[in-house]
């Protein structure tokens, strides 16, 4: 489980294929203040397992399933990553609680500048509208933000100039593709609500 919020800004230095999977080598500081080999490490958002430590570079095996549904499959040598180590009872919650499980790849439609303040519109898949709500916490490519607008499976997101600094974010275009987790909260509800329909009229 983690928190959404961006310890470090990480680059790829290797990307090796292995069968159907992928091992991508992160160069990174910050988190390897007590990092292990084992421990589960987001990736841009994804989940994933520490299998070797060598230095200041981690590895990591993404399987083909990973490779398919993330953006991790796309990532070259010199690629920025946003990196969180997995959260302990003791951590702030200075997000939302993200998991790590992405549920679709979304595609940046446009990216503007307000005040202090920059918009980015994201394209998600239609099947995770439901997920989405006005105001609602959202994690893209890793990073805990709340939905300022929705037009259908069109999403804005509104970012201070901190975060675009601080995360791989700064690098995003019109075009490109971010891991988009909903709200685990929400994505639960919905399953109850479909199972029991009973639950929309509890409170009449």
């Amino acid at each position: 489980m983690f928190t959404g919020i961006v310890e470090e800004v990480g680059k790829v230095v290797s990307v090796k294929t292995k069968g159907d999977g992928k091992i991508i080598s992160i160069e990174g500081k910050r988190v390897f203040e007590d990092l292990k080999v084992e421990d589960s490490i987001a990736v841009d958002g994804v989940c994933q397992t520490v299998f070797e430590i060598k230095g200041n570079v981690f590895s990591i095996f993404a399987m083909s399933e990973t490779l398919k549904k993330t953006t991790l499959g796309d990532l070259k040598i010199g690629n920025p990553v946003n990196l969180e180590r997995a959260l302990t009872l003791s951590t702030r919650l200075g997000g939302h609680l993200v998991q790590g499980h992405v549920d679709c790849v979304g595609i940046v439609e446009g990216i503007k500048r307000r005040s202090n303040t920059y918009l980015i519109d994201i394209r998600i898949n239609k099947e995770f509208e439901n997920f989405t709500v006005l105001h609602g916490s959202i994690a893209v490519n890793g990073v805990s933000l709340t939905i300022a607008r929705k037009s259908g499976v069109v999403i804005t997101v509104s970012l201070i100039p901190y975060t675009l600094e601080n995360t791989s974010l700064k690098t995003l275009k019109r075009g490109s593709k971010v891991n988009i987790e909903t709200d685990i909260i929400g994505k639960y509800l919905y399953q109850f609500y479909k199972k029991d329909k009973t639950f929309g009229k509890l409170s009449e």
